[in-house]
């Protein structure tokens, strides 16, 4: 994702559906390390292998702290089908990182969390607005346009997105 700020007002380019997914992870017990850091450390590794792989449906995502025990990544998709085949896909690195961690959860007994949510968001159900940011959230996922192109109030882009 580029740091170059975009001036003015934009929006998200986004056309359709969007398909938003939130994975995270939480330490419960922050010296039970053999519990948790394998987990943490498997995300990278299957960012990096969505990312290389263009067909892979991944558009984009943004890894956000939420203290010293709390992880999360917001991500980006093309479409929930890919998604879900990333996830059952057994010769990538989700599977074998999904059955260690409950390897591990069990023998750990409640040491760390995880969790996710998916939304699949219907077009004209979502809107998007940032001034003099760099592309961000949805609209580092599918870039940006002048907010004229979609309306100039919040309203007018909901209602600009519906089918």
């Amino acid at each position: 994702m580029s740091e170059k700020v975009v001036s003015g007002r934009n929006t998200a380019a986004a056309e359709g559906d969007v398909v938003v997914f939130h994975i995270g992870l939480r330490i419960n017990r922050l010296r039970a390390l053999s519990s948790w850091l394998p987990a943490f450390m498997s995300m990278p590794r299957m960012l990096r292998e969505l990312s290389q792989e263009k067909s892979s449906g991944l558009l984009a995502y943004k890894v956000l702290y939420g203290g010293l025990r709390d992880f999360y990544v917001v991500q980006y998709w093309s479409d929930k089908e890919r998604l879900l085949a990333y996830a059952h896909q057994q010769d990538a690195a989700h599977r074998p990182a999904w059955t260690a961690f409950n390897r591990r959860a069990r023998a750990g007994k409640g040491h760390v969390g995880i969790w996710h949510e998916t939304f699949i968001v219907t077009a004209g159900s979502y809107e998007s607005v940032y001034v003099d940011m760099p592309a961000y959230g949805l609209g580092a996922a599918t870039g940006v346009v002048p907010v004229g192109r979609r309306g100039d109030t919040a309203a007018q882009r909901l209602r600009s997105g519906e089918r």
